[in-house]
């Protein structure tokens, strides 16, 4: 029964870290540089919901909505204000799919634990998509390969890489208010986050869409088992140094691939 919660609520926060974890991603494919303010964008998203939805009192839909678009502004032009005006006392936000829970294998599972796994899985493969599939996400993925040959194909390289930043930043944003119900929304609660997610994104294979998602998912459920079995104080050591033993034995991720450089 124990390890089977800990299953559970590890997918919820393994999804969390995926979210996070793509944003480093897309960050990466399209400008080969990793946007370490993905910490601080999940507060961000988190503390934005909360101001509109608690605070002022709009519907959850609304004030997710504005929080996701203030959050892409704010992967543009980073300013953090939130120390001196959501102050720092940690606060609680409302269970959004209510605070009942259902029975799985004779468990209490909260719908939020299975809202999570879902939305990160579903964007994960929107994201894949739309990178693959689209004119727009390839234009956007020939930046980082050729930013000169992608110039003189008419993309604005500029406007590319502004667009990646946004958009990484929306996926914290997302992470963050979908995590908040389970967790206390307080101005630097991206920090730790924020590192396991970076440690997620090489894990997975700062490439690849689908591994960073699939490598939070991992993470998330090695961390819960983890703390169950032998307590929170064993956390943060073991599941790092499982990650650094995984990637000793695969340098470039779990999911990743060796760069082939043309000379």
């Amino acid at each position: 029964m124990l390890v089977a919660s800990a299953l559970i609520s590890g997918l919820a926060l393994g999804s969390m870290y995926g979210l996070l974890a793509l944003g480093f991603y897309i960050t990466y494919s399209v400008s080969s540089t990793v946007n370490f303010s993905q910490g601080s964008s999940m507060m961000l998203g988190a503390v934005l919901a909360y101001t509109f939805a608690v605070t002022v009192g709009w519907p959850l839909w609304a004030a997710a909505a504005l929080a996701l678009a203030l959050c892409a502004l704010y992967g543009i032009v980073v300013d953090n204000l939130v120390l001196f005006t959501f102050g720092k006392e940690p606060r609680g936000f409302p269970m959004p799919l209510g605070t009942g829970s259902m029975q799985i294998l004779g468990i209490g599972v909260a719908p939020l634990q299975l809202a999570i796994p879902a939305a990160g899985l579903a964007l994960a493969g929107a994201l894949h998509v739309f990178s693959r599939r689209t004119r727009l996400g390839s234009a956007l993925l020939a930046v980082v390969q050729n930013p000169d040959a992608a110039r003189l194909m008419g993309i604005n390289v500029p406007l590319a890489i502004s667009a990646a930043f946004a958009v990484s930043t929306v996926f914290a944003g997302v992470a963050g208010i979908l995590i908040a119900p389970l967790f206390n929304v307080h101005s630097d609660m991206g920090t730790v986050f924020g590192l396991k997610a970076f440690a997620v994104a090489i894990l997975g294979g700062i490439a690849s869409a689908w591994g960073v998602m699939l490598a939070g998912l991992i993470f998330g459920v090695v961390e819960a088992l983890i703390t169950a079995l032998l307590g929170s104080g064993y956390t943060q050591i073991l599941t790092f140094a499982l990650v650094i033993a995984a990637l000793a034995l695969r340098p470039n991720g779990l999911f990743g691939r060796a760069e082939v450089k043309k000379v």
